[in-house]
């Protein structure tokens, strides 16, 4: 059987392609003609034209030379990661609390600084690329650097920006975002199932509590294989998350595990292999290889910047988590390495985008090394550095929402004298049900209450 969901089954069959060479796979010249054939009006719903040619990539082997190392079990990736602390130290319940209400705040904060511009930073507009298309709106606005929230103000200039509740003449909350939603989420699982939870918990809280229409890519795929394999009304147990993340999922190595890691890092924070684990959990059913290690690797930096500032260290912190000959390590570590020759963090974009540049503006390994940028770049100033993270381009209310949460953890209520945290007024309204509206005061509260029952199982 073959079904769409995020996009129509032959956008799914081209951009298997893409995914299939990137895990390794050698796809022949001739299939890939044959599918670069088919009209993309006409043959756009074409099912079973689509799940043919589907089939066949199925059936390719993969390249023997493949030189990465990408398990996809826990057992695996343990196996594969180089050494590190698995736990960094704990912090006082009273320090914890108002660590927890800076990471909520950050990530809102980050996520609404980018929202306006998401789809600028991946897209482009007039023939720019992204990054370029963000700083010429903000120059020709008289606003660059970011500094603060965009302005939706019209200068003839043809560029446009979306998300009006999010821009600075508008912005009183913490508007919807499945960047917020995925963390909101995490707490909901601990709070119900306990560190316990598996997999399956958390698709059924995704069913339960987050409308369709709120979930993209990777994710969407994922929830419409899990609920086509699992009636309502009968128990199945034969799914598997191998299923779930790769049965006509050519998202499974883009950002959508890794904006889910922060739930994870806040309630084992300090302990870093914990949070990674955790996150492992949450994205082995939806992601593979690089997909589930973004997640995995910025819960262990989220989890240990409650304790450690460094931005470097955190870093190899969270890469002590994830296999070390995966595509992942391998960017992160070119990154770090490139850095002391960077002119600024526009220098490193530059380096970043002539190697990365070819990725999808959604893919886990070049938004990653965005916020690595953006938290060297800003030394983890929780305000220079959120911004830094949007400038980035790419996934921009991503970036910022990862960023803004690792520097809110790391810097406490120091954040909260930030330009960027007052006009939110404390205040999320998502789309999950049972957090129709909900203060960030309160999210830190329920938080330190999940991280003390994870501390004590």
């Amino acid at each position: 059987m073959i079904f769409s969901g995020w996009d129509t089954p032959l956008a799914l069959l081209q951009m298997e392609v893409v995914q299939r060479e990137y895990e390794g796979h050698r796809v022949p010249q001739d299939l890939k003609e044959r599918i670069t054939a088919l009209d993309v009006e006409r043959d756009a719903m074409n099912f079973e034209g689509a799940n043919t040619l589907y089939g066949a990539l199925d059936e390719l082997p993969k390249d023997p030379e493949f030189p990465y190392v990408q398990p996809n079990d826990l057992e695996g990736i343990r196996r594969e990661r180089p050494a590190g602390p698995r736990q960094v130290g704990t912090v006082a319940d009273a320090d914890l609390l108002d660590r927890f209400h800076a990471a909520w705040t950050g990530r809102a904060a980050g996520c609404a600084l980018g929202k306006p511009v998401e789809g600028m930073g991946i897209r482009g507009q007039r023939g720019m690329g992204g990054r370029q298309a963000i700083r010429t709106y903000l120059e020709n606005r008289r606003q660059w650097p970011l500094d603060y929230y965009f302005s939706g103000t019209d200068v003839g200039d043809n560029l446009r920006i979306a998300c009006p509740q999010s821009q600075r003449e508008n912005i009183a909350f913490m508007e919807p975002d499945d960047d917020i939603h995925y963390t909101l989420i995490a707490l909901h699982v601990l709070e119900d199932y306990g560190p316990g939870f598996t997999w399956r918990n958390v698709a059924t809280a995704w069913n339960r509590s987050l409308p369709y229409y709120a979930i993209c890519t990777a994710e969407a795929q994922a929830i419409m294989n899990y609920n086509n394999a699992v009636p309502r009304k009968a128990r199945s147990d034969w799914v598997t998350p191998e299923y779930t993340s790769t049965n006509r999922n050519p998202y499974r190595e883009w950002i959508g595990a890794q904006i889910r890691a922060d739930g994870w890092g806040y309630a084992s924070a300090g302990n870093p292999e914990l949070a990674a684990e955790f996150a492992f959990r949450d994205a082995c059913w939806t992601h593979r290889a690089n997909g589930i290690y973004g997640e995995m690797m910025f819960a262990a930096i989220i989890a240990a910047a409650f304790v450690v500032r460094d931005p470097i260290e955190l870093v190899n912190i969270g890469l002590s988590e994830i296999p070390q000959n995966c595509r992942l390590a391998e960017a992160c570590r070119a990154a770090l390495a490139q850095v002391s020759s960077c002119d600024g963090f526009d220098g490193y974009m530059d380096w970043v985008e002539e190697h990365y540049g070819n990725l999808s503006g959604v893919h886990t390994v070049n938004n990653a090394l965005v916020v690595i940028g953006a938290m060297i770049f800003g030394q983890m100033d929780f305000h220079a550095s959120t911004c830094r993270s949007v400038e980035g381009g790419w996934d921009t209310d991503c970036n910022g929402a990862t960023c803004g949460s690792i520097v809110g953890a790391a810097n406490g209520a120091i954040v909260l004298n930030s330009s960027l945290v007052p006009p939110l007024n404390d205040t999320i309204k998502p789309k999950v049900i049972g957090f129709q509206e909900v203060s960030m005061t309160e999210l830190a509260e329920r938080t330190l209450a999940v991280h003390k029952a994870v501390a004590n199982a």
